[in-house]
């Protein structure tokens, strides 16, 4: 198991314009603090983006309530390929993004104010006090979970990423890698039936298992408390062949393109993947930057080929405007960074 992951640092989401989607993810979702602003090509992906560097225009950007972040991302030397069929819950790779939210009846209030697709009514069902779905103007599904969990305490209605859905072949393999080697080794739920809220979004009555994970140990690292606790739920659909979704597609194209954690000590993230017989497919090496930010970040794939992505976070903007950068080299790895320096954060925020 892996044993120095800090949190979901982000989840990554491929759409066709990196900007107008930002500003409305700010206006939904609160995530108005960017952490890096990078407009160059992503020269080390190669076996996910055909084979060849890809030009792409990606912004990483947090909600300072807590949670991980949305990395946004888009492709600028080619045109962004869309699915070429409607993706249904169990569908292999990631089928949703759970976001924390404070009080569900006013996070609906909200995003209904926002003009967002709300399927269906709050729904409260063990072991959350309430959630309900909502999809973005691009086709992503989102789950809003009531959740106390609170970094920085601020008016906005929501927080950060706190988890996701993943649909899966197998819930047995796959327990393997999500618990086995990445630690959601505590089963809050394992269900088999149907399901009405899945029926919401489907809109196609199936019968599923569904396994939501968390973990019973205290995380440690730089970002442990500002990314906060995380689920995983793994989604299998019982009655009918699932495709993937990124069938015939290359990372970064519209959709959610991989499930990002915080990590410390790559080397020892790297060995742990390859001996539990998950190889890293990709490896920055000792040092890549992405605009104002730097470190090193790999890739392995879960048992139907979901993208992982591994960061560890070498260099971060405190405050851009007056050049205050915060090299992690040079402090205790394990060690959480103090509220108020993370705080700082919100001089970065970009409001319109």
């Amino acid at each position: 198991m892996i044993t120095n992951i800090t949190g979901i640092q982000q989840i990554g989401i491929g759409v066709t314009d990196v900007y107008e989607a930002w500003k409305f993810y700010r206006k939904a979702f609160g995530v108005d603090i960017p952490m890096l602003d990078d407009d160059s090509s992503a020269e080390l992906m190669l076996p996910y983006t055909g084979g060849q560097p890809q030009k792409r225009h990606a912004v990483l950007a947090l909600n300072i309530r807590g949670g991980g972040g949305f990395e946004i991302w888009q492709y600028s030397g080619r045109k962004p390929q869309m699915p070429v069929f409607r993706i249904r819950p169990g569908d292999l790779g990631i089928n949703m993004a759970k976001v924390r939210c404070r009080n569900a009846e006013n996070t609906f209030k909200h995003l209904k104010n926002t003009g967002i697709n709300i399927p269906a009514k709050i729904i409260s069902d063990q072991p959350y006090s309430s959630f309900f779905y909502c999809i973005d103007p691009y086709g992503n599904v989102f789950q809003l979970v009531e959740d106390s969990y609170v970094f920085i305490n601020t008016s906005f209605p929501t927080g950060g990423i706190m988890g996701t859905m993943i649909g899966v072949s197998d819930i047995d393999k796959s327990l393997g890698f999500y618990s086995g080697l990445l630690g959601y080794n505590k089963i809050l739920y394992d269900r088999t039936g149907s399901f009405d809220d899945l029926d919401k979004i489907d809109e196609s009555p199936q019968k599923y298992r569904r396994v939501l994970l968390s973990y019973d140990y205290r995380r440690m690292g730089a970002f442990s408390q500002l990314l906060g606790p995380s689920q995983i739920e793994l989604l299998q659909v019982l009655d009918r062949n699932p495709k993937k979704i990124y069938e015939n597609r290359l990372w970064g194209d519209p959709g959610f393109i991989h499930l990002c954690f915080d990590v410390y000590q790559m080397d020892e993230v790297i060995s742990q993947c390859n001996n539990s017989g998950f190889p890293v497919t990709v490896d920055s090496s000792e040092k890549f930057e992405m605009g104002d930010a730097a470190g090193r970040f790999t890739y392995i794939e879960d048992p139907d080929g979901t993208l992982i992505e591994f960061v560890e976070t070498f260099k971060i903007p405190v405050i851009r405007k007056i050049g205050w950068f915060l090299d992690l080299r040079k402090r205790n790895n394990q060690k959480p960074l103090p509220r108020l320096m993370l705080h700082a954060l919100r001089f970065n925020r970009v409001m319109k």
